[in-house]
C-alpha cells in the first residue's frame, strides 16, 4: 500500500470506528470490523470517494457481525451492556453537539439494542454522523424509500423510552459527584433523596465479575444495593470520567480497575444506574488509560 493510501485510511480510522462501535456497542468488536476493513482497502484498486466506499464496508461487515451477537446475547450471564469507551474527543468522531454525545451514551446504546440491524445502520448513520437518506441508500443498496421506513420505524421504537430531559453537563458532574459520596458514606437519607422512585439498575458481569443478575426496579431494592456497595468504601476508589461521551464513574477496588458505573438524572433524580464489571468489557478502556 502507498503512503498516499494509508494516509487517506488513517484519515477515516477514528470515524468507522466511531460507526462501528455504535452499531456493536462492542468496542473490541469495532476494532475488528475497523482491521478487516482495512484489509479490504488494501486490496481494493482505487475508490472514487474512501469514505463513501469505506463507511460502506463497515456497515456491512456490522450487519453481517450483529445478526450472530444476538444468538450470543441471548445466552450471555445476567444483562448485557455495552463496552464502555473512554469518549473525550480523542476516541470517536464525532462528539461535539449534544445529540452526537447522546448517540453514544450508554442509555442510547441499549435502546439501540431492540433495533434490527439494518434499523440500527440507518439509525445510526442518519442521527450521529448526519448522513441523508440517499447516502444511506447507497451504503444499504437499498431504496430510498425503504431506507426512509427503516429510519422511521427506529425513530418509533428509540423514541419509548429515550430521556427527553437529560442533566446538563456540569449539573450532571455535580449531581455525579454528590452521589458518589453519599454511596461511599452509607448515607441513607441522601440517597433517598437522590433516588427516583422508580429507579432501575442494571449490572453486567457477564458471569465473570460480580453483579447483579437481574434488573432492580424501585428506590427500596436499588438502595440496598448501593448500601451493600458501602461496606467496602475503605477499597474502593470512585473518579469521574468522560466515558461514552458522559460523566460516569470508574470504579477501583484494591487498586485495580473493577467497572465503570454511568447514572442517568431526570432533573435532579438518578433515573438509571448502569454497571459494567465483566473484565473482558472494560480491557479496551484500561488500555485507552494507559495511552
Amino acid at each position: 500500500m502507498t503512503p498516499e493510501r494509508l494516509r487517506r485510511f488513517e484519515d477515516n480510522r477514528r470515524r468507522l470506528f466511531g460507526v462501528a462501535y455504535r452499531m456493536m456497542g462492542e468496542a473490541s468488536e469495532a476494532e475488528d470490523v475497523v482491521q478487516d476493513a482495512y484489509l479490504r482497502w488494501e486490496r481494493h484498486d482505487s475508490a472514487v470517494s474512501p469514505e463513501a466506499w469505506l463507511t460502506k464496508v463497515v456497515v456491512n461487515l456490522c450487519l453481517d457481525r450483529l445478526r450472530s451477537a444476538r444468538v450470543r446475547r441471548e445466552s450471555y450471564v445476567g444483562p448485557w451492556l455495552p463496552e464502555p469507551v473512554l469518549a473525550d474527543g480523542r476516541a470517536l468522531d464525532p462528539v461535539e453537539t449534544v445529540e452526537q454525545r447522546e448517540m453514544l451514551s450508554m442509555g442510547m446504546l441499549v435502546l439501540l439494542e431492540r433495533l434490527t440491524p439494518p434499523e440500527r445502520a440507518v439509525f445510526v448513520l442518519r442521527e450521529a454522523f448526519g448522513h441523508s437518506h440517499r447516502e444511506i441508500a447507497d451504503v444499504l443498496d437499498a431504496g430510498e424509500p425503504h431506507v426512509r421506513q427503516l429510519y422511521r420505524r427506529a425513530q418509533r421504537n428509540v423514541d419509548l423510552d429515550r430521556t427527553r430531559f437529560p442533566a446538563e453537563p456540569g449539573q450532571h458532574r455535580r449531581l455525579l459527584e454528590r452521589f458518589m459520596a453519599a454511596t461511599l458514606r452509607g448515607d441513607v437519607p441522601a440517597l433517598e433523596d437522590m433516588l427516583a422512585e422508580d429507579v432501575r439498575a442494571w449490572g453486567d458481569g457477564g458471569g465473570k465479575a460480580p453483579a447483579v443478575r437481574h434488573p432492580l426496579a424501585g428506590r427500596d431494592e436499588v438502595l440496598r444495593y448501593l448500601l451493600a456497595l458501602a461496606r467496602f468504601a475503605g477499597r474502593i476508589r470512585m473518579t469521574p470520567e468522560v466515558v461514552n461521551g458522559e460523566t460516569a464513574v470508574v470504579i477501583e477496588l484494591d487498586g485495580e480497575m473493577a467497572g465503570v458505573t454511568v447514572i442517568e438524572f431526570g432533573g435532579d433524580r438518578v433515573t438509571a444506574i448502569r454497571s459494567v464489571a465483566n473484565p473482558d468489557k472494560l480491557a479496551f478502556l484500561k488500555r485507552q488509560k494507559k495511552i
